[in-house]
C-alpha cells in the first residue's frame, strides 16, 4: 500500500562470524528469498527461470552490504511496488522509478537499489528496463544476465562500551561520545540507516573511552548545568547534532562561529530542547532533498515558499552553519508540518539510568525527567473492580488477591508512544528496562520459520487458542512454525518457557504466585532462562510474571496491570495476534488494539517496545480510517506506524492515483478523498486494519457494498 525511500528451499552457508543475511531459493516459484536473519524480515525476487545462487564478494557493491550472491536471470519481478534507484558506474542517480513507471537504459553498468523492508542492491551489465503497475515491479534485461544481489540487515548494534563514574561531568563526556556512531554529519543523517547506535555506557570507578570511539568535530557544543536532569534531556539532541556537552552556568547551544541559542526560555528547558531537536531534524529532512537522494517531498513544498532559506546552498554548508540558519526560523513556521514523534521517554534522573541513555538516544526520543514518585495504589485496579468484577463472566485471575505494586502515570505527550525509565509500573507507557535492551543486543540470527508458541491452560479459553492459531498460520508468504500446547503441568510449562521462540502467546490464569498449571502454579522468577523473544501474557495481573521473563532473557512483552474479563481478553488477544502478524511492533500493536477495546488500558508493555515479530515485502504497518462523505465519496485517513525498517526520517507514499509526493514517515494521518472503486482498490493491496464508525475491522473482511 506504500513505497519507501531509505538510503543506503535450497540454502548455503557463507564464511562469516556473524551471519545476518541469507539467500535461499523459492519453494513453489523460480526466484530468490532474501532474509534478514536478525530482524526476521524477508523479501522475494521472482525470476523467469530457477536460480542457483552462488556466494560472491560483497565488496563488489558500492554501498555497504552484509552478503552477496550471483544469479542468472533475464527478468526479476518484485511482489510489491517499491522504489528502484538506478545509478551508473560512477554512482550518479539516473532515475527513481515509482508506480506506473517505465524506464529504459542502454547497455552499461548499473546499480539498482530496491527500497523495500531489506536493503537490497542489484549489479548488472547490459541494457535494463523497469516497469511497474499498481501491484508489481518488473526488471528486464536483454536476455539472461549475471545479476549480483547484495543485501544489508537493518540491525546495527553499538560498537563499544564507555565507562563513566556517577560524576555529572564524566556523564557529560560520555554522552558527548554518542555521536561517534553517526555515519555522516550531512543532512542525510536524518535517514535512520545513517544514524548508528550510540556506544553503550556502564557505571564504573573511572572514566574510560575505548580506542576507536571518536566523535566528529562539528564546532557545536551544549553548555549545561552539572546535573542529571539537564544531561539526560539533552542527550538525543547532542547525539543528533554531534555536539560536545560541557559544564555551563546557563543551558545554551553554542557554535565556534559565535552563534548562541538560549535553551533556558520561558517555555522551559525541556520544551526548548525538544523544539530544537524537532526543528533541526525536520529541516535536515528537507535540505537532504538537494543531495544524494533527490525526491519530491510534500513537507518541502508545504513550507518552502514561507521560509527565507536557500536549501541548495544550505546542503553544502557545515553543520554549525546549518544549525544557525535553521534556528533563525520561528518554530511556528514549521510546527504544523513536523512529523509526529515516535517516542517520548520519561527518564528518572538517577545515576543508574545513564546505562539506558544509549537506547533512548537511539530512538531519537524526546526526553523528560519526571519528579513524581510512584504511588502504591492505582485507579487501574479500582476501575477494573468497578467495571468487571460485577460482571457474571469469569476473569483470567487465578485468585481474588490483587498484585501489590507501585504505579506511576507519566504526563501525556503528543508522541506516538511513551516509555518510562524508573521505578513503578507505568500507566499509558511502556516500562523500559536495561535488561530488555541488552537482551535485544544478544539476539542471534535465526534461520528458518518464525516460531510461535501458543499455550492455553484453561479449556474455557479454547476459543482464543483456536483463533490465534488460525491467525498465526495465515501468512503463506512468510512461514510460521506454530506450536500449540494446552493444560500444561508446571514442569511442562517450565520447559516450554525455556525453549527459544519468536513469540509466546499465553492464554490462561496468572496471579502474584505465577502461572496457573494443571498441578499448581509456576513462578517465572524461578526460570534460569526465558526462551521467547517476545510474549503476550493474556491473563489477569501478568505484569510481575512478564517482568520475570524479561529478567530471564526476553526482549519485550504485553502484560496486564489488573484483572481482565475473559470476553474482552479474547478480543484483545485476537487483535494483537493479527497486528503482530502483520508487522506492527509490540508498541504500535498495543496502541492500535487499545483503541478497539474497553479493557485496552489494562494492558501495558515491558521491555523494548520497538521489537517486531515479522515483516515481509511491503511498506510500513498502517491503519486506515474510512468515513463516508457521499454516495460515492469517501474520506481516507492513512496512518503509518513504526517498524524495524521504518522510523524517524523514512519516506513513505500511499499507492493512490494522483499522489506523487513522498511524505516523511509519521504516525500522523494523511487524508485523501476517494471514490468507492478507488477505496476498494487501495484496501485490496494488502491486509490492514480499517477503522469504520469507531470499530476496527480488517480489510479482507470488509463488505464494500455495505459501506
Amino acid at each position: 500500500m506504500s513505497r519507501t525511500e531509505r538510503p543506503r528451499g535450497d540454502r548455503f552457508e557463507m564464511e562469516s562470524d556473524n551471519l545476518e543475511v541469507s539467500f535461499s531459493t523459492l519453494e513453489d516459484d523460480p526466484g530468490l528469498v532474501v532474509s534478514d536473519l536478525i530482524e526476521r524480515n524477508q523479501f522475494r525476487l521472482f525470476t523467469d527461470t530457477p536460480v542457483s545462487p552462488t556466494p560472491v564478494d560483497p565488496a563488489g557493491h558500492r554501498f555497504p552490504i552484509d552478503a552477496a550472491v550471483a544469479i542468472d536471470a533475464a527478468t526479476i519481478e518484485l511482489p510489491t511496488v517499491v522504489s528502484v534507484c538506478v545509478r551508473n558506474e560512477a554512482g550518479d542517480m539516473l532515475a527513481e522509478t515509482d508506480h506506473s513507471a517505465h524506464e529504459e537504459f542502454p547497455h552499461g553498468s548499473y546499480s539498482l537499489e530496491l527500497c523495500g523492508p531489506i536493503k537490497i542492491y542489484l549489479r548488472v551489465e547490459g541494457p535494463v528496463a523497469i516497469a511497474s503497475d499498481v501491484s508489481h515491479t518488473r526488471i528486464d534485461f536483454d536476455g539472461t544476465r549475471e545479476v549480483r544481489v547484495g543485501a544489508r540487515s537493518h540491525h546495527e548494534g553499538p560498537a563499544a562500551t564507555i565507562t563513566t563514574t556517577d560524576d555529572p561531568t564524566d556523564v557529560m563526556m560520555a554522552v558527548s561520545e554518542f555521536s561517534s556512531a553517526l555515519k555522516t554529519t550531512s543532512p542525510e543523517r536524518s535517514y535512520p540507516t545513517l544514524r548508528g547506535h550510540p556506544p553503550l555506557v556502564e557505571l564504573g570507578e573511572q572514566f574510560d573511552v575505548p580506542d576507536g570511539v571518536v566523535s566528529p568535530d562539528t564546532g557545536v557544543r551544549l553548555e549545561l548545568p552539572r546535573e542529571y536532569e539537564s544531561i539526560y534531556v539533552a542527550a538525543p539532541l547532542a547525539y543528533y547534532i554531534a555536539a560536545d556537552i560541557v559544564p555551563g552556568d546557563s543551558p545554551r547551544l553554542v557554535t565556534d562561529d559565535g552563534f548562541v541559542h538560549d535553551l533556558d526560555t520561558v517555555r522551559g528547558f525541556e520544551t526548548e530542547v525538544e523544539r530544537v531537536l524537532k526543528q533541526t531534524f525536520f529541516l535536515d529532512c528537507v535540505t537532504r532533498t538537494e543531495g544524494y537522494y533527490s525526491v519530491d517531498l510534500h513537507e518541502r513544498e508545504a513550507i518552502e515558499t514561507s521560509l527565507d532559506l536557500d536549501f541548495g546552498w544550505l546542503y553544502d554548508q557545515p553543520l554549525r552553519t546549518q544549525l544557525e540558519e535553521y534556528l533563525s526560523v520561528p518554530f511556528g513556521a514549521v510546527e504544523d508540518e513536523l512529523p509526529e514523534w515516535r517516542m517520548t521517554s520519561h527518564v528518572a534522573p538517577t545515576p543508574e539510568n545513564v546505562e539506558l541513555l544509549p537506547f533512548v538516544t537511539n530512538d531519537l526520543a524526546v526526553v523528560r525527567t519526571p519528579q513524581d514518585q510512584p504511588e502504591p495504589s492505582s485507579e487501574v485496579q479500582t476501575t477494573a473492580a468497578n467495571e468487571f468484577f460485577r460482571d457474571a463472566s469469569f476473569t483470567r485471575s487465578a485468585s481474588a488477591d490483587g498484585a501489590a505494586r507501585s504505579y506511576v502515570q507519566p504526563e501525556a505527550t503528543d508522541s506516538l508512544e511513551q516509555s518510562w525509565v524508573g521505578e513503578g509500573a507505568p500507566i499509558g507507557a511502556s516500562k523500559a528496562t536495561t535488561n530488555a535492551f541488552y537482551n535485544r543486543l544478544d539476539r542471534t540470527p535465526a534461520d528458518g520459520d518464525i516460531g510461535i508458541t501458543v499455550v492455553c491452560n484453561d479449556p474455557r479459553m479454547a476459543d482464543e487458542r483456536d483463533v490465534v492459531d488460525e491467525v498465526y498460520a495465515s501468512r503463506d508468504e512468510l512461514p510460521f512454525d506454530v506450536r500449540v500446547h494446552h493444560d500444561l503441568t508446571r514442569a511442562e510449562l517450565r520447559e516450554v518457557l525455556s525453549v527459544e521462540a519468536d513469540l509466546l502467546h499465553y492464554i490462561g490464569h496468572i496471579d502474584g504466585e505465577g502461572f496457573e498449571c494443571s498441578d499448581g502454579k509456576l513462578d517465572a522468577t524461578t526460570l534460569r532462562r526465558a526462551g521467547p523473544d517476545a510474549f503476550l501474557l493474556n491473563a489477569c495481573q501478568s505484569y510481575e510474571q512478564g517482568s520475570a521473563l524479561i529478567e530471564a532473557g526476553a526482549i519485550a512483552g504485553i502484560v496486564t496491570l489488573s484483572d481482565v474479563i475473559n470476553s474482552g481478553a479474547v478480543r484483545m488477544g485476537r487483535m494483537l495476534a493479527r497486528l503482530l502478524n502483520q508487522g506492527f511492533t509490540v508498541g504500535s500493536a498495543l496502541e492500535v488494539a487499545r483503541d478497539d477495546s474497553i479493557i485496552g488500558d489494562q494492558y501495558t508493555i515491558i521491555g523494548d517496545s520497538s521489537l517486531s515479530l515479522a515483516r515481509t515485502d511491503g511498506g510500513p504497518p498502517n491503519v486506515c480510517v474510512v468515513r463516508r462523505r457521499g454516495d460515492d465519496h469517501f474520506e481516507l485517513d492513512w496512518q503509518t506506524h513504526p517498524s524495524t525498517s521504518f522510523g524517524m526520517g523514512s519516506l513513505v507514499i500511499p499507492w493512490l492515483n494522483d499522489v506523487d509526493e513522498y511524505h516523511l514517515w509519521s504516525g500522523d494521518s494523511r487524508t485523501f478523498d476517494l471514490t468507492l472503486d478507488e477505496l476498494q482498490q487501495f484496501l485490496s493491496l494488502e491486509t490492514v486494519p480499517v477503522k469504520i464508525d469507531g470499530s476496527l475491522v480488517w480489510s479482507d473482511e470488509l463488505e464494500f457494498s455495505k459501506l
